[in-house]
């Protein structure tokens, strides 16, 4: 049976478009419009009853856009929206932005066609204006891990600046001088707020933080193994990795075992979010302890709250509430050279 993905692909447009045309909204021209129905015929779609059914019961359900499906992070994202629907038995229609900006606005997009009331986001690619514009359309819209001042009740996210700066104090109090970054190219704002704790943060003791010594990727375990093939192929000497995430300094730590070079004796590494695999590695990953599900369940309760009441200043008046406080996590991929 074919989807609306489907017709969309055939019709060379996003699923947005399709979903205008079936629920008959707006911002189609006349002749896309009359494409998508031929195409519509011809693949005999017939609408989801499911999603018809949300459209005129949606406070029976929450839409969720995460950025990425197969990364143990999101999953922990996606298992703390589960458990708070679940108490409240509610349904979850979740869509994947894959770190895309046109494919986050037309998963947001499709939600909005079906009317939910409630939506929890976690964007990477779409500027704060284009959120806030949707925060303003949808009373029940929450950003997860993200922050943008200007909707900040709106907000659910973690203090990435104080989290780099932990990574940071740790390292030096190790006695570590020679310290390389691993960070990821620029498209999440939480990348950006780890690597100005980690500088600030080196910058106060006789530490300090060079260009050379920052190696920019993806945040994948692959990226991992390419940066550290490039920061010893460029002859940068370190003695220790700070890495955007956990799956970053497990890519890190293979490259460096590959080139003879021993974690932590030779070269200690941190992580960052605290996913299970830290604890799984040999030697086990010391990192910084992301509270992702909790702040999830968090982000869904405060979408449902604001759905039925617009009010913020009745749900809850103080921002910093909504800012989570990152942990340092010791375990043994870290070397005490002072």
């Amino acid at each position: 049976m074919p989807t609306i993905k489907d017709i969309a692909k055939a019709a060379g447009v996003s699923p947005a478009s399709v979903s205008r045309v079936i629920n008959n909204g707006p911002k189609v021209g006349a002749k896309t419009r009359e494409k998508i129905k031929r195409i519509i015929r011809e693949m005999e779609y017939q609408p989801n009853a499911n999603a018809q059914a949300i459209n005129m019961q949606n406070n029976a359900s929450i839409g969720i856009v995460l950025a990425d499906l197969t990364d143990p992070l999101f999953a922990k994202m996606a298992h703390g929206i589960e458990k708070v629907a679940a108490e409240q038995n509610l349904q979850i229609f979740l869509n994947s932005g894959a770190f895309d900006r046109a494919s986050e606005l037309d998963a947001i997009e499709v939600l909005l066609e079906h009317r939910y009331q409630a939506l929890v986001v976690h964007s990477a690619m779409i500027d704060d204006k284009t959120l806030i514009d949707f925060a303003r359309k949808v009373p029940g819209l929450v950003l997860l891990n993200r922050y943008i001042k200007e909707i900040e009740d709106r907000c659910i996210w973690l203090d990435d600046k104080l989290g780099g700066a932990l990574m940071a104090d740790h390292i030096v109090e190790k006695g570590h001088q020679k310290i390389a970054v691993i960070g990821v190219d620029g498209i999440l704002n939480n990348t950006r707020y780890r690597l100005e704790g980690i500088k600030a943060q080196l910058n106060k003791y006789p530490v300090q933080f060079e260009v050379e010594m920052l190696e920019q990727g993806a945040a994948t375990y692959e990226g991992g193994e390419v940066a550290v093939q490039n920061l010893l192929a460029r002859g940068v000497e370190f003695s220790a990795i700070l890495a955007y995430n956990d799956a970053i300094a497990i890519g890190a730590t293979s490259m460096l075992k590959a080139h003879g070079l021993s974690v932590p004796k030779d070269v200690s590494v941190v992580g960052f979010n605290d996913l299970i695999l830290a604890q799984c590695i040999k030697p086990k990953l010391t990192t910084i302890h992301n509270p992702i599900e909790e702040m999830a369940m968090k982000a869904t309760k405060l979408a449902l709250s604001l759905s039925k009441n617009s009010d913020l200043r009745e749900i809850e008046s103080v921002a910093d509430k909504h800012k989570y406080v990152p942990v340092l996590v010791q375990r043994h991929s870290v070397q005490d050279i002072s």
